[in-house]
């Protein structure tokens, strides 16, 4: 029965995606040694520009730049470039006394609201380091960071490094615990993916290095610029992994509602890529196919699976207890959200309930940013997340 096939379809996805290609990725790691062709204590270090783009940073900017500047990577060896777009608070006063104070760090303020990739497609212009590094103003960088990134790039084969975000501050009363866990499992996903076939998918945004001449001007309007910085590297065969040992820090999101409306841009900008970089699905039996596939079509197709299990089981309750059963179960969960929502005004917090409320509320918000994509992405400003 064509509903039957629907279903099992659609529920096998899900558990690919969710279940399997984590298993898969896991096993595959197992006997794989990481890069071992690096720059060591002694050798000749590559001169890198580090990036960012600002808006509004002023409670965490300067603590940033010093995170930079205590740092093991020689003083000589980097220049500093930070871009505001159009920051109306003190960012701007704060990062001109570091141009007075150090000679390699260039500020430039842009007047006019531009958003993050226009910003950066500018720096990267300005550039002088073979090396970049891009990162945000909220992620703080350990002393070792710097130097663990970029030895990597002695090995001529690796094109791009991510980071490892430590996440802190977690807070059973949000969503903190349930984002921690989802992006620790994010990282180690990402991390086996660039050990197995040098090809994590998506390296995240908030820190990362990357070759000059690997990287790709963002289009205008083009959101998750992280993700097609990455895919444009992979497409053009080059490897991008993720180092373990280049650690920073940052705070978990906690507010539901404010993490929700990041979702949804990032959702859209997701459908965004898919449609750019569909033709990596082919041909299907290759690393970059299977891993895209997996640890990102399907999740992003996720709550068209959900829509699918729940109104093909709709049409099977009625010829079969099982499916009815199954039915029963789906709307059981569907509720619970509902209820932890109802104890949350009572100051009641049960983690495993959040959890399921998490699940749900990401798959909401792949649906709406679908949605927001079908009627086109005019622009790819946006208001930092508070954290």
């Amino acid at each position: 029965m064509i509903f039957e096939i629907i279903f099992w379809l659609s529920v096998a996805a899900i558990f690919h995606t969710y279940i399997v290609y984590p298993l898969v990725l896991k096993i595959l790691a197992g006997r794989r040694k990481e890069n071992d062709e690096v720059f060591r204590h002694g050798d000749d270090l590559p001169f890198i520009s580090i990036i960012m783009s600002v808006h509004n940073e002023e409670a965490v900017i300067s603590d940033k730049i010093r995170s930079i500047y205590y740092t093991l990577y020689p003083i000589d060896k980097f220049e500093v470039l930070v871009g505001s777009d159009n920051s109306s608070d003190g960012t701007n006063q704060i990062c001109k006394v570091y141009t007075e104070n150090y000679e390699h760090f260039h500020f430039f303020p842009f007047s006019e609201r531009q958003g993050k990739p226009a910003v950066v497609n500018q720096l990267v212009e300005k550039a002088r380091g073979e090396i970049l590094i891009l990162t945000d103003a909220k992620v703080f960088l350990d002393i070792k960071t710097l130097p663990e990134l970029v030895k990597h790039f002695k090995n001529p084969s690796i094109s791009i490094v991510g980071g490892n975000i430590l996440n802190l501050k977690t807070n059973p009363a949000g969503i903190s615990i349930q984002e921690k866990a989802f992006m620790n499992r994010e990282i180690v996903m990402k991390y086996q993916e660039g050990l197995i076939w040098g090809k994590t998918m998506g390296i995240y945004g908030a820190l990362y290095a990357i070759r000059k001449a690997a990287f790709t001007k963002v289009p205008d309007n083009f959101s998750v610029d992280d993700f097609f910085i990455t895919m444009n590297v992979l497409r053009k065969k080059g490897r991008a992994i993720l180092c373990l040992e280049a650690t920073s820090s940052e705070n978990v999101p906690d507010d539901m509602a404010v993490e929700f409306k990041r979702k949804v841009r990032i959702s859209a900008g997701n459908f965004q890529n898919l449609r750019h970089f569909l033709t990596c699905l082919w041909p299907p039996y290759s690393s970059l196919s299977f891993a895209f596939l997996s640890h990102k079509v399907l999740r992003w197709m996720g709550p068209f699976f959900l829509i699918l299990i729940l109104s093909s089981s709709m049409v099977l309750a009625s010829v079969s207890e099982f499916y009815k059963f199954l039915l029963v179960l789906q709307l059981f969960l569907y509720v619970l959200p509902g209820i932890d929502l109802i104890l949350r005004k009572f100051n009641i917090h049960i983690i495993i309930l959040r959890f399921i409320t998490h699940f749900f509320a990401m798959n909401f918000a792949l649906l709406v940013g679908f949605l927001k994509n079908l009627s086109g992405m005019k622009t790819n400003i946006w208001q930092p997340t508070r954290r």
